[in-house]
C-alpha cells in the first residue's frame, strides 16, 4: 500500500507535470513544427509564448485570493481539467486568433497549480517528510520537459493535431488519476500550522528578493546553452542538443535530490549552499570547455534550476508557515516569472550588442551569488 507521503506527493507531481511541464515547456519544441505546418507564423508563435507567460504571471499571483473563495482542493481538480481542455482545444488550426485565449488560460491554470497544489501536499504530509514530499512534487516539471521533449519528436511528421492530442490525452489521464486524491481539504489545524501573524518579514522579504535573483542563473541555460555549444564552439546543433538533454536530466532527479538534502540539513542552509554551487555551475563555461566540464556544467545547473524551487517553497513554510504559504509563493512564483523573462530580455539585448557569450555565463553566475548571499540572510533564528 502506498504511503501518505507518496500518495499525496505524487499527485502533486502529476499537478506539476500537467500545468507546467505540459502546458507551459511543452509548447517551446512545438514551435517549429506549428512554423513548418504554417499554423502559425514565427512572430505569432513567439507572441503565443509570452501570451502564455502572461497567463502564468496572473494565475500565480490571483491564486491566494481565488482559494480564499473556492476550497484549494476544488480549485486544483478545476485547474487540471481546464489545463487538459485547452490542449485539447489547440488541436484545432484555428490560427492565433483561436490559440492566445487558450495559451492565456493555460499558464493561468498552471500558475494555480504550482501556487495551490503545493501548499495542499504540505499540509498532508509529517513535517519532517515536507523536504522530500516537494523534491517530488517538482520532480514533475523535469518529467514533463522530458515527455514533451519525446512526444513532439515521434510525433512531429504528423503535423502539430496529433502532438496536442497526445498532450490532452495525457492530460486528461493525469486528471482522473489524481482526482480522488484531492479530494479532501485538509484539516483547519494544519493548514494553519506554523508561525502566524504578518506575512512579509524581513526574512520573507529577503527571500523573495533571493529568489527572483536565482532567475539570472535561470537563462543562460535554458535560453542560450544548445546555440553556445552548436555555434559559439563550434561543435553542430547535434551536440548542442545532446548537451540539452544532460539538463534535462538533472531537472529529472534534482528537486527530489534538493529534497532529501533539506530533510537532512534544513532548508535554510540547504538553498544557500546550492545556490553557491548553482553560480559555481554557470560559470564552468568559463574557465573549461571540455565536455565533461560542460556536462557537468548543463547537469548542475539542470537538477538546480526546480531544486532551488523546492528548497524556496519548503523555506517559506519554515519562515511563515502554512498558513502564509500561498500568498508568499504566489508572488514569488509570479516574481520569478517576470524576473526571468525580464532578464531573458537583457541577456538577449547584451549578446545582440557583443556576441559574447561569457558575458551571458558570467552576468548568471555574478546573479546566483547575489541570490545566495540574501538566502544567507533571510534567517530567522527559531526556524532556521
Amino acid at each position: 500500500m502506498i504511503s501518505p507521503l507518496w500518495r499525496n506527493a505524487l499527485a502533486g507531481l502529476c499537478a506539476l507535470l500537467l500545468g507546467i511541464g505540459f502546458a507551459r515547456f511543452g509548447y517551446t519544441p512545438l514551435i517549429p513544427v506549428l512554423i513548418e505546418h504554417d499554423w502559425l507564423s514565427a512572430s505569432d508563435a513567439a507572441y503565443l509564448g509570452a501570451t502564455n507567460l502572461a497567463g502564468y504571471v496572473a494565475g500565480s499571483l490571483l491564486a491566494a485570493s481565488l482559494a480564499r473563495l473556492v476550497p484549494i482542493a476544488r480549485l486544483t481538480r478545476a485547474a487540471m481539467a481546464v489545463t487538459a481542455f485547452t490542449l485539447l482545444a489547440c488541436a484545432l488550426p484555428w490560427g492565433f486568433v483561436w490559440f492566445a485565449p487558450w495559451r492565456f488560460l493555460a499558464g493561468f491554470t498552471g500558475g494555480l497549480l504550482m501556487v495551490g497544489a503545493i501548499p495542499l501536499v504540505l499540509t498532508r504530509v509529517a513535517p519532517e517528510q515536507r523536504g522530500r514530499a516537494n523534491g517530488i512534487v517538482f520532480t514533475g516539471v523535469g518529467l514533463g520537459i522530458i515527455s514533451s521533449g519525446t512526444l513532439v519528436p515521434a510525433l512531429a511528421g504528423f503535423g502539430p493535431a496529433p502532438i496536442w492530442l497526445g498532450m490532452a490525452i495525457a492530460a486528461v489521464l493525469l486528471t482522473l488519476l489524481t482526482w480522488r486524491q484531492w479530494g479532501e481539504e485538509p484539516p483547519q489545524s494544519a493548514a494553519q500550522a506554523g508561525p502566524s501573524g504578518r506575512i512579509l518579514t524581513w526574512p520573507v522579504a529577503l527571500l523573495l528578493v533571493a529568489y527572483l535573483l536565482d532567475a539570472a542563473g535561470f537563462v543562460p541555460h535554458t535560453v542560450f546553452w544548445a546555440d553556445y555549444i552548436a555555434r559559439g564552439l563550434g561543435r553542430g546543433a547535434g551536440t548542442g542538443a545532446f548537451f540539452w538533454i544532460f539538463f534535462g536530466f538533472g531537472a529529472l532527479a534534482g528537486p527530489f535530490l534538493a529534497g532529501m538534502i533539506a530533510e537532512r540539513f534544513s532548508f535554510y542552509r540547504s538553498m544557500v549552499a546550492l545556490l553557491g554551487v548553482k553560480s559555481a555551475a554557470v560559470a564552468i563555461p568559463l574557465v573549461s570547455q571540455h565536455s565533461v566540464a560542460l556536462a557537468a556544467s548543463a547537469l548542475i545547473v539542470g537538477a538546480l534550476t526546480p531544486g532551488i524551487s523546492a528548497l524556496a517553497s519548503g523555506r517559506v513554510a519554515e519562515l511563515g508557515g502554512l498558513q502564509a504559504h500561498r500568498q508568499v509563493w504566489g508572488w514569488m512564483t509570479g516574481g520569478w516569472a517576470i524576473s526571468s523573462a525580464a532578464v531573458g530580455y537583457l541577456l538577449s539585448f547584451l549578446f545582440d550588442r557583443t556576441q559574447s557569450y561569457d558575458l551571458l555565463f558570467a552576468f548568471g553566475a555574478a546573479g546566483l551569488a547575489l541570490s545566495m548571499l540574501f538566502a544567507a540572510f533571510a534567517r530567522n533564528p527559531r526556524h532556521s
